[in-house]
């Protein structure tokens, strides 16, 4: 368990970093899908470690996973369309461009 958790918080912390560092705002979304993708791992592992009840482990870990994967997809579904309108406005995807919203 300790492996995973050292590999988990690496993926997060290099997710952290894309999301804090990049001006795009696609690697933005990138660096979220990946601390996303960290929660995961942590989920999975804790449920794993998680002890057995009557022979059988609860599926609490794995139903929160599948919850967070649909909460990503939908983050990348409207983070997506938000780029690809500003991208359509503004003709550029940088976040330090993006510090005017006019209707």
């Amino acid at each position: 368990m300790p492996h995973v958790l050292i590999v988990s918080a690496a993926l997060f912390s290099i997710g952290l970093m894309a999301a804090l560092s990049r001006r795009s705002a696609v690697f933005v979304l990138i660096g979220i899908e990946l601390m996303l993708a960290a929660a995961n791992i942590n989920f999975v592992a804790f449920w794993r470690a998680m002890p057995l009840v009557e022979g059988v482990r609860p599926p609490t870990g794995v139903m929160f996973v599948m919850f967070a994967i649909a909460i990503a997809a939908a983050e990348v579904a409207v983070g997506m369309a938000l780029v690809i309108a500003v991208f359509r406005h503004n003709q550029s995807t940088e976040i330090s461009k993006l510090d005017q919203l006019k209707g």
